[in-house]
């Protein structure tokens, strides 16, 4: 399952999306959800902890300013790789 996340971190709930996943699963953060990728901070660890790969959409970081602020454990994309996530995925959940 593809799991993409929008909209920050302290707008959502984390806790139902980690119910959810499964090994294997993919998380995308685009939007105001690469917020979640702040090396150190506290979203990045309970992310962590999920049986998740976590990726996080380059334009998105750029145009917020966190060029610099995000976690080396998170896989840096463009839209390509959005896309082929999507095809990797039969499904998707978007929070």
């Amino acid at each position: 399952m593809l799991h993409t996340l929008s909209v920050s971190p302290w707008h959502t709930d984390l806790a139902a999306m980690l119910r959810l996943v499964k090994d294997g699963d993919d998380l995308l953060l685009l939007s105001d959800g690469v917020i979640a990728a702040a090396d150190g901070g506290r979203y990045l660890e309970i992310l962590l902890s999920a049986p998740i790969t976590i990726h996080a959409l380059q334009d998105d970081i750029e145009a917020r300013g966190l060029t610099g602020q995000i976690a080396g454990s998170v896989i840096r994309v463009g839209y390509t790789d959005f896309v082929r996530l999507a095809l990797k995925h039969p499904g998707q959940l978007a929070w």
